[in-house]
């Protein structure tokens, strides 16, 4: 039945010229963006989740929450389990995934002291999905950030006895801009530590005009990255923290195709200029970004933009969103030499993280 309401393989936004399989790096693949599901965590903090706070589950049709609810049971086994994801990996040419929970598992909209109990489950079991096959797998955790003391303690737990890269983080924290002074601390600490932040939606929060279609996956999502990363570059966060290892997944959103305008507008208007020194292209460019846009000539132009060294191979899999041939992605681009293509199907990733691979 889940296979005539969505599929799971190769995208349609493009014509295959190249199969992973075939033409792949000499060196380590890895997938930085995939997620994983801890039920433990989801057993304690699960109950006290009101969906309505939730901009991907609240702004949907009746047709899109069926199609949801089936992918999830559709996806268990591979969210939880390693037999089948190892099979998948191997089909894919991945070599290393980096596993992050699945975005409702950031609990960012209950009580903190719930929350601080369910990330500390969900750090845990991820620690433990890797510890499974750990020449595979490395793993993400995921902070309270509504509680920004709570968040810099689990940071150095995650960091320190877990032994995990970094955090995964929304695009905002129930509502609250991922640039509001608060968080300070916790970009400090998280500087201070190298650890790698992956940025991820999980809807626009101002969905009413996008329930139908699936459409605040397809546009929210991409569009809730595009406003965060705005909002940190023109509040002076990402100048404040130019050694923070940023990674806005699905390419960044809309904002690194159309970058010229905030440029523009920075220098045309005092209202845009904020209290930000250099151009805001600039502190973009601090900012990694996954290739998880479908498409040759969308990631042609993020490798030509902002450099092979600020790019990722990512998936987003397990889900029916996500990119199945990554590394084919990379190197059907038109003139993908081998060097680039090391960088970006793996390099970069070791690099950040800190992996000898």
């Amino acid at each position: 039945m889940i296979e005539s309401k969505n599929r799971y393989g190769r995208t349609a936004a493009r014509i295959h010229t190249a199969d992973g399989r075939a033409r792949r790096p000499s060196t380590t693949t890895i997938d930085i963006h995939a997620h994983i599901f801890v039920p433990q965590a989801a057993a304690h903090a699960g109950p006290h989740v009101d969906l309505s706070r939730i901009p991907l589950a609240h702004f949907a049709n009746e047709q899109t929450r069926e199609i949801n609810k089936l992918q999830d049971q559709d996806r268990t086994n591979v969210m939880t389990q390693i037999d089948k994801r190892l099979l998948d990996l191997d089909a894919m040419g991945i070599d290393v995934q980096v596993i992050a929970p699945a975005p409702p598992q950031c609990y960012y909209s209950i009580d903190p002291k719930i929350a601080e109990t369910g990330h500390r489950l969900t750090n845990e079991g991820v620690a433990e999905f890797c510890s499974r096959k750990p020449d595979r797998f490395v793993g993400l955790g995921t902070v309270t950030l509504q509680e920004p003391e709570l968040a810099v303690r689990e940071l150095d737990y995650i960091m320190g006895e877990l032994g995990l890269k970094g955090v995964q983080i929304l695009t905002n924290v129930d509502g609250q801009e991922l640039s509001d002074p608060k968080f300070r601390p916790f970009y400090a600490r998280a500087e201070e530590l190298g650890a790698f932040i992956m940025m991820h939606p999980n809807g626009f929060t101002q969905g009413q005009r996008l329930t139908d279609f699936y459409f605040n996956n397809i546009i929210g999502n991409p569009f809730e990255t595009t406003l965060a990363l705005h909002k940190l570059i023109f509040s002076g966060t990402l100048a404040r923290f130019p050694e923070l290892n940023l990674m806005a997944v699905h390419g960044g959103g809309y904002l690194p195709s159309y970058s010229g305008r905030i440029d523009h507008a920075w220098g045309a208007r005092q209202d845009a200029h904020a209290d930000i020194p250099l151009p805001p292209t600039t502190y973009l460019r601090q900012v990694y970004l996954d290739t998880v846009v479908f498409s040759y000539h969308q990631l042609a132009y993020l490798i030509d933009l902002f450099g092979p060294d600020h790019i990722l191979m990512g998936t987003d899999y397990p889900y029916d969103m996500a990119e199945y041939n990554p590394v084919g992605h990379i190197a059907g681009v038109e003139g993908m030499d081998e060097t680039t293509l090391s960088q970006i199907a793996g390099g970069n990733a070791a690099r950040l993280l800190g992996l000898n691979v």
